[in-house]
């Protein structure tokens, strides 16, 4: 009756009041930060709904979405809002010149490509660049085994099969396990760059040349990125990169196809959904005999970017440079506060490369996965629910590619991925949410460390050991009395984990680890 009607009000009104304040004080949560016990408030800023939990809080808490993206700029707006009050949204409008020729035309200037083709995702174009590179159905394409389900999707969708590479700690492609897997029947390498991490690739490309192999580089996460001070993907057949919402352009979905090669571009072109003239509707093209030769044997697949995303994606390839700078400046800033954590390793960067550090992961070391799960919780409760790049429904964990599985085990990438962490940086945060976050993550391995597993409590431990070799001691499913190095266990075989390392140097932090809980298989911190 109206005893609960007044009821309700008063909590409508005391949430919207909570709401408005968080609103009106960002700097709240730097209030929080130390001591305070407040609840658990989590926001969806743009509906503005507070969602307030019976649990309360010691020490630092985060309340703001990982995931935001970065917004388009208004110039992107005015012009979206332009094409869409004239209509003229068809990718080859008579007479009105395209957004999405003018996007490729900058990528063309950002990248040094020679040319560049719009596609409306960047899965489209890795499949479509597979094509262009000649892969037939039932060919083998080598991948790596730690990337995003569209890798091995656009491989699938070429009709070939994936064959997966085992990574380092450092996230990228393991050179020696690349080699391993080359057949006498190997033609053709998918390399992808996870998180704009990056392989040794004066390695990777001398393999490559010595086995004949054509390289494509997913360079989803790559932009801007730099290999000596020239743009990752230039040394490919074809690179592809993204403008999913959570890459550093924009524009919701889509993606672009760079290539020197003009039979290659005109190709691209034509699968992308360009016919009869016109290609001469592009700003960047490869001559018309390019086109003549391919383009009545070349199906449409109508996969072109829009010129709508095309609008939103131009200003910001224009402010790129500067925004690497900010976010490498902040990248710098969190792992800072994280570097002396004996629980988390971040691994080291290569000299030679130029990163864009839009994003943060670590592998937590000394923990059980029991542990791994109980640091997500704990960062989850204090409102930062982080990515684990090994969990059951994640699409970066190659086990949930069921529609191409690995015909090979992957001890060392599964290992990995399962205490591998992800933590996006929205551009939007400032530096005081970046000290946040940080504190966030160190509290939560404080809350997990400081609950002792149920073995350690029986007391029995493990103990593994860093060889002076590389290799690592694992205890076995039988007792800490029969041990054997990883990569023996694994594999069968020795191999020097500095060789798995490439260029990146071992860090301090691969020390001597606990392994996992009693009687099972080693900790996930390989």
């Amino acid at each position: 009756g109206e005893g609960m009607r007044a009821l309700t009000n008063t909590i409508v009104a005391v949430l919207a009041g909570a709401s408005a304040a968080l609103r009106a004080a960002p700097s709240a949560g730097t209030a929080r930060q130390y001591g305070f016990r407040a609840p658990h408030v989590a926001m969806v800023a743009e509906l503005n709904k507070v969602e307030v939990t019976s649990d309360q809080v010691d020490g630092p808490t985060f309340h703001k979405p990982l995931s935001t993206p970065d917004p388009v700029p208004e110039e992107g707006v005015e012009v979206a809002a332009k094409l869409m009050r004239s209509g003229a949204l068809f990718r080859y409008t008579p007479g009105v010149l395209s957004e999405t020729a003018l996007a490729e035309a900058d990528m063309c200037e950002y990248t040094g490509f020679r040319y560049t083709v719009g596609f409306n995702s960047c899965g489209s174009a890795l499949f479509i660049a597979l094509k262009c590179a000649g892969v037939q159905p039932g060919d083998e394409v080598l991948c790596n085994a730690f990337s995003f389900t569209a890798v091995p999707s656009a491989v699938h969708h070429a009709g070939a099969k994936p064959v997966y590479v085992e990574c380092t700690n450092a996230y990228v492609m393991d050179p020696d396990d690349l080699r391993a897997r080359i057949t006498p029947t190997t033609k053709f390498l998918m390399l992808t760059h996870m998180r704009g991490k990056v392989a040794d690739m004066e390695q990777i490309y001398a393999i490559a040349r010595e086995a004949g192999i054509t390289v494509i580089e997913d360079c989803a996460h790559a932009l801007g990125i730099q290999w000596d001070d020239v743009q990752l993907g230039r040394s490919a057949l074809a690179a592809c990169y993204s403008s999913q919402s959570a890459k550093v352009i924009n524009s919701g979905e889509g993606g672009f196809l760079c290539t020197d090669d003009p039979e290659v571009a005109a190709r691209a072109y034509c699968y992308a959904g360009c016919y009869e003239q016109l290609f001469e509707q592009h700003v960047v093209s490869p001559p018309v005999e390019a086109f003549e030769a391919v383009k009545l044997e070349t199906p449409n697949y109508s996969l072109r970017m829009s010129d709508l995303s095309a609008a939103c994606v131009r200003p910001q390839i224009k402010t790129l440079e500067a925004r690497v700078a900010k976010y490498n400046e902040r990248y710098a800033r969190i792992t800072s506060r994280l570097a002396d954590c004996p629980h988390l390793e971040i691994p080291a960067i290569n000299p030679r490369v130029r990163p864009v550090s839009d994003s943060l992961q670590f592998n937590l070391l000394d923990m059980s996965s029991e542990q791994v799960s109980v640091f997500l919780s704990h960062a989850k409760r204090r409102g930062m629910p982080v990515g684990l790049f090994g969990s059951p429904g994640n699409s970066r964990n190659f086990r949930t590619w069921q529609y191409a599985p690995t015909s090979a085990e992957l001890p060392f990438t599964e290992r990995l991925i399962a205490a591998a962490i992800d933590v996006r940086l929205p551009l939007t945060f400032d530096e005081a949410d970046l000290d946040l976050m940080a504190d966030v993550l160190l509290a939560a391995i404080d809350d997990t460390v400081a609950e002792e597993p149920a073995w350690r409590l029986a007391g029995v431990v493990h103990v593994s050991i860093r060889l002076a070799g590389g290799g690592r001691v694992l205890p076995s499913a039988e007792g800490p009395d029969k041990l054997g190095t990883a990569a023996q266990q694994a594999r069968g075989d020795s191999c020097d984990s500095s060789e798995r390392e490439g260029q990146h140097a071992a860090s301090p932090r691969m020390k001597a680890h606990s392994a996992g809980p009693l009687g099972g298989a080693a900790s996930p911190n390989v």
